[in-house]
């Protein structure tokens, strides 16, 4: 029947003898969301009397539930004398496309209660609520009922099924569902591709789109977005170039969440250029991912002032940044040390209301941590309602880089006493402190108990921090044994940590077999060369530290170059070793010297054994005074005013003698000075630092 307008619908009703035309008339109205005209509609049937019999009450409690009144769709579906199984799985997909997932699955149940049994469009909805509400376990149940009912290999329950056990990290099983369909459609194709995405197996993704090529199955923009983004996760540069010209062949260039991808994608293989000339193709449409995804690449090659002027730029464009966008930009911020920067984008972070977001706050615990204040990181945390185990990792990491390892125990306890499990990222932070701490009991104690009681499997970078434990303690033939009795090979963070502290310690001969260990690993790394010259060095080995340097000739190893940097002026000022460079160079050193007479004066006395050079010692106390984390200082003393900390980062580890002047510089001018390295902070106040002499 040909719908009326309202002026004559009244009479039309009276007229009515069929019931299949009431029920198009509100088909239409549930279409079309015209609410007011079905509401009125269902009016004149009460008012005339007309018999809302079990097809028409159907009707009217799907045409309620997509219209977004589910009250009105409850009370009908309640005052059904009689309900078949059209009336239930109305219900039941009224919940689910209503977000009532709980009822939805509560229907379901009562459903099975009244010995009716579902079809399989109550099998899809009921799936969904579960596939929201990650019940994969009743999900399961689910699956096993739809076996029985004969709707498992159906297109529709099937492809549901999928969706839920890839969304719930359930791979295997929806690997076999997949498997076990006689048709497959692109979005079941589509939703594996997803699932295996986001559940981190990104090469099982790339595998199943080659299988829908190779099965001629139609590829859309749906799938090119998941399988970009998991070319950017493996970082398979030709792969995603691959499927940049499949873009091209099929016209999808334009599609904003092919574009968006397609960024992020060249942004993670550091391939900024690419990137850029995605951005760039057709300025319309951009928005906030696409600029997000810029940012982030920016961050990862860290280019940070190339990543604030995006910010500015999409600021200028009207976008409004999310908790994504200034995640990335305070990470830049932390991994550059960059305070300044860090404290105007959290007043940002204010300003936009996103300071309660767990994500964010946890990215400013760690920015504060990583530039030096210590006090502010925790402030920040503190103010976490609830804490996530992201910020949780992130306090422990803090405390863990400034050398406080029995504050990372404790807020281990607490983490886990409200109710937030350690993870494998926790262990590594721990053990971290316990290292830098002395806190070797303790540091064998959780390693042992990590898989016990927590059944978190030690990887390579767990067994890297007891090597590490273990040799700055000097307890080496501890670290040796240790060594062998692993599952397998120390990586090389493990081997340069056991040949520092062979150096430390002046453990030749096992310096030696660490470093061969580590020059297999790594050839390219200076680091070995460096260490095992500087164990030469202090027995006075002359002739192995020429040996040494020749070898490095003849393999083009180069000596990575000392450098410090410290923010003054909102500018980083960075300083070599000996560097004469800066426009402030007269006044720095005579900084400098004033400094070295002063501190002469408190008691300094030049430990001039780390010098891995055959000189004189005036050579070499010259050599040591004008280091670079020195000059940083001196800089900072003439340019950033008294209450403001001096925060100077250093891309090597602080030598011994350089960390003895820091301490009697600290007290003869009354300042407190931070110095990052490139493992941990020390605190200097009043001629001691936090570290205690042990670092």
């Amino acid at each position: 029947m040909k719908v009326q307008n309202l002026c004559t619908f009244s009479k039309h009703i009276l007229t009515l003898t069929d019931s299949a035309n009431v029920a198009n008339i509100i088909q239409n109205y549930a279409k079309t969301n015209q609410l007011k005209k079905a509401k009125q509609l269902h009016s004149q049937l009460i008012t005339t009397g007309y018999p809302l019999c079990t097809y028409l009450t159907n009707h009217l409690i799907n045409m309620y539930s997509k219209c977004r009144e589910l009250d009105y769709a409850v009370k009908l579906f309640d005052k059904m004398p009689v309900r078949n199984l059209v009336s239930w799985t109305a219900m039941i997909t009224g919940f689910s496309q209503n977000q009532n997932f709980v009822e939805a699955i509560t229907t379901f149940c009562n459903m099975r209660i009244a010995q009716e049994s579902p079809n399989q469009f109550a099998f899809s909805s009921v799936i969904r609520a579960c596939v929201s509400l990650g019940f994969v376990e009743f999900g399961r149940q689910l699956h096993c009922l739809a076996l029985k009912c004969g709707f498992g290999c159906e297109l529709f329950v099937g492809s549901n099924l999928a969706d839920m056990y890839s969304k719930c990290g359930v791979i295997r099983d929806a690997c076999k569902v997949f498997e076990e369909m006689d048709c497959t459609d692109e979005v079941l194709w589509t939703a594996m591709i997803d699932g295996y995405a986001k559940n981190g197996d990104f090469e099982g993704a790339l595998l199943v789109y080659k299988r829908m090529v190779n099965e001629g199955v139609v590829i859309d923009h749906y799938v090119l977005s998941t399988t970009l983004s998991a070319c950017g996760a493996l970082k398979a540069s030709y792969s995603g170039k691959y499927l940049h010209s499949v873009v091209v062949r099929l016209g999808y260039e334009s599609e904003i969440s092919v574009k968006n991808a397609l960024t992020d994608m060249y942004s993670k293989v550091r391939d900024m250029e690419g990137a850029l000339n995605v951005f760039e193709f057709d300025s319309e449409p951009r928005n906030i991912v696409s600029y997000t995804s810029m940012i982030d690449g920016y961050v990862e090659m860290d280019q940070i002032e190339r990543a604030v002027n995006t910010f500015v730029e999409l600021r200028t464009q009207g976008i409004e940044p999310n908790e994504f966008t200034f995640s990335s930009l305070i990470k830049g911020c932390a991994n550059q040390a960059a305070l300044d920067q860090g404290i105007q984008l959290h007043a940002q972070v204010i300003r936009f209301n996103f300071d309660r977001n767990p994500f964010v706050s946890s990215i400013l615990v760690d920015m504060y941590g990583k530039c030096g204040l210590l006090d502010d990181s925790i402030l920040v945390f503190d103010d976490i309602d609830k804490p996530t185990e992201f910020a949780w990792n992130s306090l422990i990491s803090v405390f863990a880089q400034h050398g406080f390892g029995k504050e990372a125990l404790e807020t281990l306890d607490r983490m886990i006493q409200s109710g937030v499990k350690p993870n494998a990222i926790t262990f590594v932070s721990l053990l971290t402190g316990c290292s830098h701490a002395g806190l070797i009991d303790e540091g064998l104690s959780h390693f042992n108990s990590m898989e016990k009681t927590y059944g978190v499997v030690p990887r390579e970078e767990h067994y890297s921090c007891v090597i590490d434990l273990l040799g700055r303690s000097g307890r080496l033939k501890e670290a040796e044994e240790f060594i062998k009795n692993m599952p397998f090979e120390p990586n090389a963070f493990g081997w340069c940590s056991f040949l520092g502290a062979c150096r430390i310690h002046g453990d030749k001969e096992r310096g030696k077999i660490a470093a061969e260990k580590l020059m297999q690993l790594e050839p390219e790394n200076s680091g070995a060369h460096v260490l095992l010259s500087n164990i030469y060095a202090k027995e006075q080995q002359w002739e192995d530290v020429k040996n040494l340097r020749k070898m490095m000739r003849e393999a083009n190893v180069k000596k990575l170059p000392g450098y410090s940097w410290v923010d003054a002026g909102n500018k980083i000022h960075i300083f070599g070793v000996e560097d004469w460079s800066h426009p402030q160079t007269k006044e720095i050193y005579e900084k400098l010297d004033g400094l070295l007479d002063k501190i002469k004066e408190a008691g300094y006395i030049p430990c001039t054994e780390s010098i891995p050079l055959n000189v004189d010692e005036q050579t070499k106390e010259k050599l040591l005074h004008h280091h670079s984390e020195r000059i940083a200082i001196a800089f900072a003393l003439i340019s950033i005013p008294v209450g403001k900390p001096i925060i100077v980062k250093k891309n090597l580890r602080v030598c011994a003698d350089c960390h003895s002047a820091i301490k009697y510089i600290s007290k003869v001018v009354n300042r407190k000075i931070i110095v990052r390295d490139n493992s941990r902070f020390h605190h200097f106040a009043d001629g001691l630092c936090s570290c205690g002499d042990y670092w």
